[in-house]
C-alpha cells in the first residue's frame, strides 16, 4: 500500500495518497493479500522453524481486510491528499476527525494492549 507514497516522493508527485489508499484500493489489497500472504508466511516460518499456529484462511482473510482497512481509515485521518470513498467521492470526510497528537496517542495505547494480550496469553499457556 505504502509503495504509491514512496513511489510519489521519489517522482516529486502531488498526490502521495491515491489509488491504493481508497476503500476499493485496499479491497483489491487485501484479496491478493490474503491469497499470498498465507503460503508466503507459512513457507517462511516452516524455513525458518519459527513454532506458531497453523494459518487458517479466515485468519489470513482478516488480517489481510483488517490491515487495509484500518491503514486507510488511520491514513485518510492525517493525510489530506486522500480521497477514501474514491471513485464514489472525492472528498475525505475522514480528515482531522480526531488531532495528530490523539491519533497517535490512540495507536500507542492499542500497541500497549496488545503487548499486554500476549503477555496474558504466553503467561496463560505456561500456566496450562
Amino acid at each position: 500500500m505504502d509503495l504509491e507514497p514512496l513511489i510519489g516522493i521519489l517522482l516529486d508527485k502531488s498526490v502521495l495518497h491515491g489509488a491504493t489508499h481508497t476503500l476499493l484500493g485496499a479491497s483489491v489489497i487485501g484479496g491478493i493479500a490474503t491469497v499470498t500472504g498465507k503460503p508466503i508466511s507459512a513457507f517462511v516460518l516452516q524455513r525458518l522453524k519459527f513454532p506458531h499456529m497453523p494459518f487458517t484462511w479466515s485468519a489470513a482473510l482478516s488480517g489481510a481486510f483488517l490491515g487495509t482497512y484500518s491503514h486507510v481509515l488511520l491514513d485518510g485521518i492525517m493525510h489530506s491528499d486522500m480521497s477514501p470513498w474514491w471513485p464514489f467521492a472525492t472528498s475525505n470526510p475522514l480528515l482531522s476527525r480526531i488531532s495528530m497528537d490523539q491519533l497517535h496517542t490512540a495507536c500507542f495505547l492499542a500497541g500497549v494492549f496488545g503487548l499486554l494480550g500476549l503477555a496474558v496469553g504466553a503467561a496463560l499457556k505456561r500456566r496450562a
